[in-house]
């Protein structure tokens, strides 16, 4: 038994995880282990333990729960640089899943001349192995825990001269070893981003065969789908067929029908879903907003949605404006103010709040932030995206239960995610616990004001080890107990 003090979370109500019915009992921890579960532990604790020496946590009145799982960042390097951690840590997440949509800071072999996008920050790439970025987690010691993805777009950059097309024998090859590699020393997987220009190229074969690599160690294939717009069906044919065929199991990353033309499409693409489900394992993330956010692109700047300037190299003093006032500004159109403002981000108001709805009550369906930490304005998804998953979800449009809204982001996204001892309340499993108020439990971050801390989120434990303190005062981050994860284990 370890030596740290044992820490009782008495008398809050127990939602374990599972999906299963919550139930009014204690939570003890020690060390980075749930030692026991019940009602009354105070009274029976286990041999070797005092009363006085423990520290009790009045929990009547709050949800005692597992450490929420992030099923979908991009917090690669910000886990390197801040360390903290506080927009995740402060919404009860204890687990980020990186490397989503293709782009990983590993393994960064690059003969090209600029790395894959800029959604991790230009200056990130720095890491060739697996190992080497597993190391440096190590060495900072995030407030959180990091499970890695392995980028198929940083796959290609590290393996091909030229991106517009598919790659040939010799760097297919050179790809399979570098992703054996990454995989043997602890990914979760594989994600790709075929909607992007760095990846849209490569032909299902490709992936196919990179998924294969993955198959052989066990992981799962996580996928920004070539489109989700008007030719979604064929994406999710196409996401479906080559996990299949590769043997492995498949997420759908922030599923969503985007653009005016495709809304209300939730009707076939969920059905179509549920019918994949039926011969292979798949699962979808998505986030609680009916905006998304990503790089600046003219195509998706029509000129009917509304679209928010995030960041803006060569302008940033229009970031936090919408592009329509600042073309109005210029006298130009929209499209003409999107190149001009290259490179850069924005939020796209591209979904119908009823798709939203529909995907996010899915039982197939987990929660995933998507937020870009490194943006100047970022989306509010950064900071609110789990609180408000509580606060307008369950609570206020009751699309499901509590139980299900707490196993949409601990234990269905652990068993998805290949990330084992978390996501459920269990003698013996990791202490990733987080303890929050019910009824108060809401998001504070808005598009126009994005850094706000939620509110409700009360104490969060990382391996044991109380991380964050919210509730009356400034909330703020208490220790670094964070770890890299090791798909499996």
């Amino acid at each position: 038994m370890s030596d740290t003090p044992a820490v009782l979370l008495e008398a809050g109500l127990v939602v374990d995880g599972s999906g299963g019915p919550s139930w009014p009992g204690d939570v003890l921890l020690q060390g980075d282990r749930i030692l026991a579960l019940g009602d009354g532990l105070r009274t029976r604790l286990p041999a070797g333990l005092d009363i006085a020496d423990v520290d009790v946590v009045d929990c009547r009145g709050k949800v005692i729960a597992p450490g929420f799982i992030d099923a979908h960042t991009h917090d690669d390097a910000i886990v390197l640089r801040d360390p903290l951690c506080l927009p995740k840590v402060s919404q009860g997440i204890t687990t980020v899943v990186t490397g989503n949509c293709g782009i990983s800071l590993a393994p960064y072999r690059t003969p090209q001349s600029k790395p894959p996008l800029t959604l991790l920050g230009a200056d990130s790439f720095k890491h060739a192995t697996m190992a080497e970025y597993r190391a440096a987690v190590d060495a900072v010691q995030p407030a959180l825990n990091v499970a890695a993805l392995v980028g198929h777009t940083t796959l290609r950059f590290a393996a091909m001269e030229a991106l517009d097309r598919p790659a040939d024998g010799d760097e297919l090859a050179r790809m399979e070893t570098l992703l054996d590699d990454c995989m043997a020393s602890g990914a979760h997987g594989m994600s790709s981003g075929l909607f992007y220009e760095e990846a849209f190229a490569a032909p299902a074969e490709e992936v196919t065969a990179l998924a294969r690599v993955v198959a052989r160690h066990g992981g799962v294939y996580a996928t920004h789908l070539r489109s989700e717009m008007q030719q979604i069906i064929e994406a999710l044919h196409e996401a479906g067929d080559t996990a299949f065929s590769a043997g492995v199991p498949l997420v759908i990353s922030h599923h969503k029908c985007a653009g005016p033309a495709n809304w209300g499409r939730t009707k076939e693409t969920l059905p179509l879903i549920e019918a994949l489900s039926q011969r292979q394992e798949i699962a979808m993330d998505v986030y609680p907003y009916v905006a998304g956010s990503t790089v600046l692109r003219e195509d998706l700047v029509d000129g009917v949605i509304d679209v928010l300037l995030t960041w803006s190299d060569p302008h940033p003093e229009m970031t936090g404006r919408l592009i329509s006032d600042i073309a109005r500004e210029w006298g130009t159109t929209e499209q003409e103010a999107c190149l001009r403002l290259k490179p850069g981000g924005a939020c796209y108001f591209q979904m119908q709040e009823e798709d939203v709805e529909r995907v996010i009550a899915h039982p197939l369906t987990m929660i995933g932030s998507d937020g870009l930490p490194h943006d100047r304005h970022p989306h509010p998804r950064l900071w609110g995206a789990f609180p408000r998953v509580f606060a307008r979800y369950w609570r206020q449009r009751k699309l499901f239960t509590l139980e299900q809204a707490v196993h949409k982001m601990t234990g269905m996204t652990a068993r998805n995610l290949r990330i084992a001892d978390r996501g459920l309340l269990r003698v013996g499993t990791m202490a990733d616990v987080v303890v929050f108020d019910p009824e108060t439990i809401t998001d504070t971050a808005t598009y126009d004001k994005p850094h706000g801390v939620s509110v409700g989120v009360e104490r969060v434990f990382v391996n044991g080890v109380l991380a964050y303190r919210g509730g009356e005062g400034e909330a703020k981050v208490l220790a670094r107990a964070g770890r890299m994860l090791t798909r499996g284990r």
